[in-house]
């Protein structure tokens, strides 16, 4: 009996010891050949894995009215068709804010660093005109756009020195429009990210400024683009529009400047226009 208790001994303290030897090697080349076996998986092979569309890094935000003052002061950096006397004469009476800079740039890309398409910037005006009808800015009569006769270009309006504050829009061309130009926009500034409309030029049913209400335009319009309420704009120069027919409306913008929307129609061509000041 002691014989075999010892022999039993001896067999247990060698799986003992064998068990620890496995464990030795296993934590020292266990990790190693594990290594091995993945890269076998994934080296000289096409890995693919989906990833979300539209995804995007933070962007700053903008409220409403910051939106609509850099955008403002953006298309005001264009050159416009005016005599310099005009010009002059536009400024002294308006008392625009020149200092600072903004640009106007097209853009080949959309928020998400997606190719942009022409037809989804035609979509979201479309879009657009929808919304502006059934809130009364636009008359029933104004057709949307046909997206074989319109020119859609992807903008982004930036304040240079401070180029996280920029608005990403479509300016749509649809001067060329299937069937004439009679009840469709002519001329459109549409957000690329909301679909909201900031001004427009419409050919329409209307015969003369009588026919148009500039203050529920306005009114309306504000509330659309989240606005407060329009306060009308007093120091205006008369020469500032090519039509006598104009009401124009002041909202804030950033710091202690604001931002003025023109709501002006061309009798005879039977044109409603809205736009931000320039």
């Amino acid at each position: 009996m002691p014989d075999k208790s010892k022999k039993n001994r001896k067999i247990i303290g060698l799986l003992l010891f064998l068990a620890a030897v496995f464990v030795v090697g296993l934590a020292v080349w266990g990790p190693e050949a594990l290594a091995r076996y993945r890269d076998r998986g994934v080296l000289n092979q096409i890995q693919s894995r989906e990833t979300e569309k539209g995804s995007e890094g933070y962007r700053y935000s903008l409220s409403g009215n910051e939106k609509v003052y850099i955008l403002s002061k953006c298309l005001d950096s264009q050159v416009q068709p005016e005599s310099d006397q005009n010009a002059l004469a536009r400024v002294k009476a308006e008392g625009q804010n020149l200092t600072g800079t903004y640009a106007f740039v097209a853009n080949k890309q959309d928020a998400s660093g997606q190719g942009a398409s022409e037809a989804d910037g035609i979509e979201l005006c479309n879009q657009g005109i929808r919304e502006l009808k059934e809130r009364g800015i636009l008359p029933e009569d104004v057709r949307e756009l046909q997206k074989d006769s319109c020119q859609a270009v992807l903008y982004s309006a930036i304040d240079v020195p401070e180029p996280r504050n920029s608005v990403l829009v479509w300016k749509v061309d649809a001067a060329v429009q299937t069937g004439g130009k009679e009840h469709c926009l002519l001329d459109v500034c549409v957000d690329a990210d909301t679909g909201k409309i900031y001004e427009f030029y419409a050919r329409t049913g209307l015969s003369s400024w009588q026919d148009v209400d500039a203050d529920k335009i306005a009114a309306a319009w504000a509330e659309y683009m989240g606005l407060e309420e329009p306060r009308e704009y007093d120091n205006t120069n008369p020469l500032s529009e090519n039509t006598p027919y104009f009401k124009k409306y002041s909202f804030a913008g950033m710091g202690d400047d604001i931002t003025i929307v023109t709501v002006g129609f061309y009798e005879g061509i039977n044109e409603l226009y809205l736009k931000i000041s320039r």
